[in-house]
């Protein structure tokens, strides 16, 4: 699985990363947590607003900073 969090690296992007990886160790799944800050590939991946969050080319939020909850719950579904 791989789980991308998108933003520039601001103080929201960075809460949005930390949410997704303490949510992904909780759960104790194997997946992949990158950031990305390149605006291009945020574009490519269709995402206009930070931060958001994509799992396995699929968005699952953008524009704010999901729940830690949230977050299990799409990694749990698509497992």
């Amino acid at each position: 699985m791989l789980i991308q969090v998108l933003g520039p690296g601001c103080a929201k992007c960075k809460e949005a990363e930390k949410i997704v990886r303490d949510a992904v160790a909780e759960c104790g799944i194997t997946a992949t947590v990158e950031k990305v800050t390149d605006f291009k590939e945020m574009m490519a991946l269709g995402v206009m607003s930070t931060p958001a969050v994509v799992i396995d080319k699929k968005i699952q939020c953008v524009g704010r900073v999901p729940s830690k909850a949230e977050v299990k719950e799409w990694v749990s579904r698509l497992r």
